[in-house]
């Protein structure tokens, strides 16, 4: 049976998630997507474990289903809907924090497990080591290795693959806090790791040009933070379905089972690609090394992106010589393709409308834009939709590459042609012939030879550059010194926190050091954080603090700190056309 399943994604009790991530609308946009198979996320958290005991049921070995009760109507009319079944299958995530070899690492890893009981003993293992019921994916002071001996004991059939192994702050092999090899990361257990994950900033081209990554089946899922981002990326099976087929063609990577992924453009990723967006200096790998890594601007380093993270590990200038080369597809989701035309953001009512009707017309999302015939596609959705379709299916975009916090874009279309559906019509002659128009966009796109030959001149690697020590873990000294009601106070997350204390208390201590653990432990944007005083002297003391802590050395970017009269005048210059004009 050929299927999509997508296992890394997240419930409503992981933080930052939308609340409507539950298993009724999860089948719903599963269905809606066309995707059979979806992960739990987050079964490590009691309450959420409770709440699937409470409306899934066991189906094939190793998969649940919704119970009948809380199958909800139907969202779109579709024979799909009904003819697929929709499995979930449990997963979770863990995020492991923790120091070795000198260095904080903060490594994320994806758990399976084939039934509530085996679920039940990790929750037992992990509630033993830290606390799993504050996120949906709890933060362990454990090593990664330490992690996967736990489930190796617990279990066989517990299945263990390092998650978006690029990301720079959070995984294996990021830039600031990971490894450089797998095997690193993992020691001795090395050889149970069976397969890696993408993540959206990285393709498998990426991955095919490290020969250390060869032994490993590369798969890609959604991450999900609301069930609309369902399939954004996600896999290919011609399996059984189970949990135990699905996990052996992942093991095995036999390509006759384990068909392939489908993926985000990475190029989209904020952090694709070197550079400096106030300065708006983006650069490939190459560039950057041609300029030392400094800003041709304003003389400052570069934000390293995750391209030159692949480029600096890499071994190879071919992908070609790769054995196991899976099929990959990169997608554009429909509701952007029809943003595009319809000249309107992607949450509009108006694209809403329009999706909705086409999944209805003709087929689940996954199904338009992988297999359905163009000529259908023309019949039922017009021109404009076909050949965008056409053109992604052919990888004819037009990339613009994200860099330093700054969204990458991908488009179907160029700004000079005319999407009037009025000239439909005639606009495109050969809207149903497959053949490409244009030279796809290769993903690398620079000289990896020339990388290489300018790295080995380097008086140091970019890449490589000594990475900032974090602030703040769950076993980092720098909380020593803090009692605590003050580590309470910096560690807090969710919803406002009130402090009430007196003169000389370290009340500025922990304004400070909860920025920073703000911005280096859940990855807050310096530039969304404020922070309000009375007086310019502690204004001054705060930013002068702020700078002696490790994470904020040779920052870029910095936190507003200002007076509450500061503040306000600020605003009013800004946006009193009095005060513009004066």
């Amino acid at each position: 049976m050929k299927f999509i399943g997508d296992f890394h994604i997240h419930s409503h009790f992981s933080i930052a998630t939308s609340k409507k991530l539950i298993p009724e609308y999860l089948d719903a946009w599963a269905r809606i997507k066309g995707i059979t198979v979806i992960g739990s996320g987050d079964f490590s958290h009691p309450g959420w474990l409770k709440e699937m005991k409470e409306k899934l049921v066991p189906a094939e070995p190793g998969l649940f289903k919704l119970k009948e009760p809380f199958i909800p109507e139907p969202p779109l009319r579709h024979a799909a809907f009904e003819e697929k079944p929709v499995r979930f299958l449990l997963t979770a995530e863990i995020s492991n924090i923790y120091k070795r070899g000198g260095q904080v690492r903060k490594v994320h890893n994806v758990l399976f497990a084939p039934d509530f009981e085996t679920v039940e003993k990790v929750q037992r293992k992990l509630d033993a080591i830290g606390n799993i019921t504050s996120d949906g994916r709890p933060i362990l002071g454990l090593d990664s290795r330490d992690l996967l001996e736990i489930m190796l004991s617990i279990s066989d059939d517990i299945f263990f693959v390092p998650a978006h192994i690029w990301t720079p702050w959070f995984s294996a092999l990021g830039s600031k806090s990971g490894f450089d090899t797998i095997d690193e990361c993992y020691d001795d257990l090395a050889q149970h790791i069976y397969a890696v994950e993408t993540g959206l900033s990285a393709d498998p081209a990426m991955l095919w040009i490290c020969s250390h990554l060869d032994r490993f089946t590369i798969i890609s899922n959604s991450d999900a933070h609301s069930p609309e981002k369902l399939g954004r990326e996600a896999n290919l099976f011609d399996t059984e379905l189970s949990y135990y087929s699905i996990i052996d063609a992942i093991k095995t990577g036999n390509p006759q089972r384990f068909l392939g992924t489908l993926e985000f453009f990475p190029q989209e990723g904020k952090y694709h690609y070197d550079g400096h967006r106030k300065c708006g200096v983006c650069w490939n790998p190459v560039e950057t090394l041609q300029h030392d890594g400094i800003c041709s601007e304003c003389g400052k380093k570069v934000t390293i992106g995750v391209m030159n993270r692949v480029a600096d590990l890499c071994d190879r200038d071919d992908s070609s010589q790769r054995p196991n080369r899976h099929p990959y597809s990169s997608l554009i989701p429909l509701k952007e393709i029809i943003s595009e035309i319809e000249g309107v953001g992607p949450n509009s009512k108006k694209v809403n409308q329009h999706y909705h009707s086409l999944i209805e017309k003709i087929a689940p999302e996954l199904d338009v834009l992988l297999t359905v015939p163009l000529e259908e596609i023309h019949q039922k959705a017009g021109e404009l939709v076909a050949e965008a379709v056409r053109r992604l299916r052919n990888r004819e975009v037009n990339i613009q590459e994200g860099y330093d916090g700054e969204y990458g874009r991908i488009t179907v279309f160029s700004k000079d042609e005319n999407l009037d559906p009025r000239a439909q019509t005639t606009m495109f002659e050969t809207s149903n012939d497959s053949s490409p128009k244009s030279q796809p966009r290769r993903m690398i796109n620079f000289d990896l030879h020339t990388y290489h030959e300018l790295q080995k001149h380097s008086t140091q690697k970019v890449a490589d550059a000594p990475r900032e020590q974090t602030i703040y873990t769950s076993e980092d000294s720098s909380l020593t010194g803090l009692n605590p009601q003050q580590r309470t106070a910096v560690q807090h997350f969710t919803g406002p926190v009130l402090i009430i204390a007196g003169p000389g208390t370290g009340k500025t201590r922990v304004l400070t050091q909860r920025i920073a653990y703000l911005i280096e432990e859940h990855n807050i944007n310096a530039e969304h954080i404020l922070a309000v005083t009375f007086t310019n002297k502690a204004a001054q003391e705060m930013k002068d603090r702020l700078r002696d802590l490790p994470g904020f050395k040779n920052k870029n970017i910095f936190p507003t700190v200002s007076t509450f009269h500061a503040l306000g005048l600020a605003v009013i210059t800004e946006n009193d056309p009095v005060y513009k004009n004066t």
